[in-house]
């Protein structure tokens, strides 16, 4: 049972902004990101080059423009931006504009053609892709009462939680609509204990992100869920080399939270999984067959690798379940169905 509120506690929107962005957060640490969980962009070269092939299919969309944009929000330390700019063809890289977005400073050895920047650029054409950004942008959690009642949930810096005032205004209308903690009853009111992260702010961070772009494609990939299947007890945690472990705001792990991703996406948006995702773009963890083994053995070994690096990046239960949305800004979805 949430005792009430206790001295110094504050919303978990601003203790995460604090303890992941603050002078001494978890995203200002040197070894960056990587050094505490494993991505994608980690996992394999075959991300990036599905990502670079994702980038020539808005270049065709886009008419071969003379600067194309490739936008990599919350790049971390750059693993993605600088592996696309390794995989385009030269012919198109000369003419593409690179940029990195993270708070975080720039890492030193990037590639002096990608422009580090705190906040997306504007005006610009191209694909702006947001790798695992949405679910750091920091979240207020709302909890039900004893009483019924959804109301904020506050914390301290150990990591102990208590009430703050029942939830109003944009953030109980966000609830209504996305998240009805009040369908989920005990009765004649919602079951205590039901929690859920407001996700308003996730929504404004990425209209604001889309809005930069003249024309092109802006994706967003993340863990997630949907209306028809939000947790009922929330999805916030925390992760410390390699490991989840309790979310504590003090700058000590990363702190994060699935998406909405249904109530981020913008009039014409699509979700679909990254399994569906990376096979429409050529990613596949098929094995190759048995017969190259004996007539190019190196080229067997090179591709039963590959299979198993994709069957990794699609694996159902595993990076696979990612939610990609992809929102189209003046052209049509390029990814096909």
């Amino acid at each position: 049972m949430r005792r009430e509120a206790a001295a110094g506690a504050r919303g978990w929107r601003r203790a995460t902004e604090e303890a992941l962005y603050g002078p001494s957060g978890f995203y200002r640490r040197t070894e960056g990101p990587a050094g505490h969980f494993r991505t994608s962009v980690h996992a394999s070269p075959l991300y990036a080059g599905a990502v670079a092939r994702l980038l020539l299919l808005v270049d065709e969309a886009l008419g071969h423009p003379a600067e194309l944009a490739f936008v990599d929000m919350g790049a971390g330390r750059g693993e993605l931006v600088t592996a696309v700019l390794g995989a385009l063809p030269s012919a198109v890289g000369s003419r593409t504009r690179w940029y990195a977005v993270e708070r975080a400073v720039r890492p030193a050895g990037l590639d002096p053609r990608v422009e580090w920047l705190p906040v997306p650029p504007t005006g610009v054409e191209g694909l702006l892709f947001a790798n695992e950004w949405l679910d750091n942008v920091p979240v207020d959690v709302a909890e039900v009462d004893a009483q019924g009642v959804p109301r904020l949930v506050l914390v301290d810096a150990a990591g102990t939680e208590s009430f703050g005032e029942p939830l109003g205004g944009a953030d109980a209308e966000w609830l209504a609509r996305w998240w009805p903690l009040a369908d989920r009853t005990d009765g004649p009111r919602p079951a205590a204990g039901l929690r859920a992260e407001i996700g308003l702010p996730r929504d404004t961070a990425w209209a604001a992100a889309v809005s930069g772009l003249r024309r092109g494609l802006a994706v967003a990939v993340d863990y997630g869920h949907s209306s028809a299947a939000r947790p009922p007890f929330g999805t916030l945690t925390g992760f410390r080399e390699g490991r989840e472990t309790l979310p504590v705001p003090d700058g000590s792990c990363d702190l994060t939270a699935h998406v909405a991703l249904d109530a981020c996406a913008l009039p014409g948006g699509r979700l679909r999984s990254q399994r569906e995702a990376l096979r429409a773009l050529g990613v596949s963890g098929e094995r190759p067959p048995l017969s190259l083994a004996s007539t190019d053995p190196a080229a067997y070994v090179r591709a039963l690798a590959g299979a198993g690096e994709a069957a990794e990046l699609t694996a159902p239960g595993g990076l696979g379940d990612f939610g990609w949305l992809t929102q189209p800004v003046g052209i049509t979805d390029p990814l096909p169905a």
